[in-house]
């Protein structure tokens, strides 16, 4: 990945970690990595354990942010949310509560300080 992408990932990680410290969401983990990949953020909402995948764009030219998410990023959203978990498991700190994996879409106008932001909840529901 290009240092100019990964910078704008990075930018949008932490523009949605906030957004969702606003709303509520505690952070638990940025960038937690496995050997499957990489989970962008872990949060929790209430008694809700949420998995968080972070879309950031600067046009729309390819398409809206959230709509790069394909069925095969689900299934490997849903594997990595399974590893965290069995992870969890092995370190003998098990989530008691139930669990979700969401989108968070951020659209950043070019030349502006601005984004708009989407937060799409339980966006990854069939993994099968």
């Amino acid at each position: 990945m290009g240092d100019q992408r990964r910078t704008l990932g990075r930018h949008g990680e932490a523009l949605a970690a906030a957004f969702l410290q606003r709303k509520g969401y505690g952070i638990i983990a940025t960038n937690w990595r496995c050997a499957a990949g990489e989970l962008d953020l872990i949060a929790s909402d209430g008694p809700v354990l949420v998995f968080v995948e972070v879309r950031t764009r600067r046009s729309t030219a390819r398409g809206l942010a959230e709509e790069s998410v394909t069925p095969s990023k689900q299934r490997r959203l849903a594997q990595l949310a399974l590893h965290y978990l069995q992870h969890l498991e092995t370190a003998q700190t098990p989530w008691p509560g139930p669990w979700r994996i969401d989108v968070v879409a951020i659209q950043i106008t070019p030349g502006s300080a601005r984004a708009h932001i989407r937060h799409l909840e339980h966006a990854v529901e069939d993994i099968s």
